[in-house]
């Protein structure tokens, strides 16, 4: 991956006909589609927050903020530049510090019985 940083925001074909020639201005096309390249991004509200870079008549560098209501948002892809990430180890066959053989053998535990969703017929049944 290179080192450009930001977002990538998806939108359904339904949101990108309602926005029309409001949108496509800002819009990149690619071969997986058009996308908003962002440099910040807020999805905590009914609209999403995007932040993007611009340059105006002049050639200056503008920021940009557009929000659109968030049902309007198919994906968001991370364009960061980073190395790996996730929450597990990145040596391969490493245990966590304190582990012993016993623990890796240890069966995950049953999931409780209050964990019951309703189901059509009204009768509780286990997730799963």
């Amino acid at each position: 991956m290179n080192e450009t940083r930001g977002y990538a925001v998806f939108f359904f074909p339904q949101a990108l006909e309602v926005l029309g020639d409001a949108i496509r201005p800002y819009l990149l096309d690619g071969p997986v589609g058009p996308h908003l390249l962002c440099r910040e991004i807020d999805t905590g509200g009914a609209f999403t927050e995007m932040t993007l870079e611009g340059r105006d008549a002049d050639g200056r560098v503008v920021s940009l903020e557009l929000m659109v209501p968030g049902s309007m948002v198919r994906m968001i892809v991370s364009a960061h530049g980073e190395g790996s990430f996730g929450f597990g180890s990145r040596l391969r066959g490493a245990a966590p510090a304190g582990a012993t053989p016993a623990d890796a053998a240890a069966p995950a535990p049953a999931a409780p019985d209050s964990l019951a969703t309703p189901t059509a017929s009204g009768r509780d049944e286990p997730e799963g």
